[in-house]
């Protein structure tokens, strides 16, 4: 067999396992109850960021 030949049944093989172990990653997914909690409170912290209130510099 070929070297090239060998090598490129070896990324395809390489190929298929990441793509398996994508599909499986993506098939777990946290609880609804947890997704929804974080992301109301990454609102409430980009809120908090947003609404700080910035000292004006003084006019001399």
């Amino acid at each position: 067999m070929h070297t090239e030949t060998r090598l490129a049944q070896l990324h395809a093989a390489d190929l298929h396992a990441q793509a398996e172990r994508h599909r499986l990653a993506a098939a777990v997914k946290p609880p609804v109850e947890l997704r929804t909690r974080l992301g109301w409170t990454l609102v409430e912290v980009g809120l908090r960021l947003a609404s700080t209130p910035r000292p004006t510099p003084a006019l001399v």
